[in-house]
């Protein structure tokens, strides 16, 4: 069980979320500028998660959007539901081709499968490189080692894994600082009413994935907030 310390509070503190950006804004150029990037988008399907998953696909278009100039972004969607229902799409180049994947989806409930996540952005990257890998859940229900044991490959491969987590449950809490954290990634929580602080923390994720270290500071030069946090660490 995680010590009181890592315990979450309902709501995210506007500490946490500038430590997650200053966290990657921290993180070395992953990629020659002006390549596009490959972010593998993973997300718990299973019942609980149906709102949350409706809400990023109204906000998976921020991705997409911020790093046009930056030579573009390829996202991957990666998910799992039901009863060992774990799948990966078709890399997307655009927010209509992720779009029209993600409405096509439908939760069902069953257990996590975080370990098979891991594993697929372990294989992808080994075929071609992937910048990043975001995940999206709430609970965790699987062999904590086991994950740790995935992620440690994955940080020797070059891929930080940022994990958001909904919520406050401790033990998936744990898990998700250690994989970030073994993989060179960050971890950060957000709650029901976060959409848009959800939106800012993807779009920086993915503007890091394009282009790195610069392209995140000129991101947060310009679109202030919680993300203008992380300008003082890239200067």
């Amino acid at each position: 069980m995680a010590k009181d310390r890592d315990k979450l509070p309902s709501k995210t503190s506007a500490s946490e979320v500038d430590a997650f950006l200053d966290k990657v804004a921290r993180m070395p150029v992953v990629k020659a500028p002006g390549k596009r990037g490959r972010l593998i988008f993973a997300m718990d399907a299973t019942a609980s998660r149906e709102p949350t998953w409706d809400r990023a696909c109204h906000i998976q278009a921020e991705m997409f959007t911020e790093t046009d100039a930056l030579g573009g972004l390829d996202v991957q969607l990666a998910f799992y539901r039901g009863f060992g229902d774990f799948r990966a799409t078709a890399w997307a180049g655009s927010s209509k081709e992720l779009l029209d994947v993600m409405t096509g989806v439908r939760c069902l409930g069953g257990q996590t499968q975080i370990a098979k996540v891991l594993r697929h952005a372990v294989r992808e990257t080994k075929q071609k490189k992937v910048d990043a890998l975001v995940f999206v859940g709430d609970c965790c229900e699987e062999d904590v080692d086991q994950l740790c044991h995935i992620a440690g490959q994955l940080g020797l491969l070059g891929v930080p894994a940022f994990m958001f987590h909904e919520g406050a449950e401790p033990v998936a809490r744990s898990a998700f600082q250690q994989i970030a954290r073994l993989t060179g990634g960050a971890c950060c929580s957000f709650d029901a009413a976060s959409a848009q602080q959800l939106r800012d923390l993807l779009a920086a994720v993915a503007v890091f994935a394009a282009g790195g270290r610069p392209a995140l500071e000129d991101y947060s030069a310009r679109k202030g907030g919680a993300v203008r946090q992380i300008t003082q660490q890239v200067r």
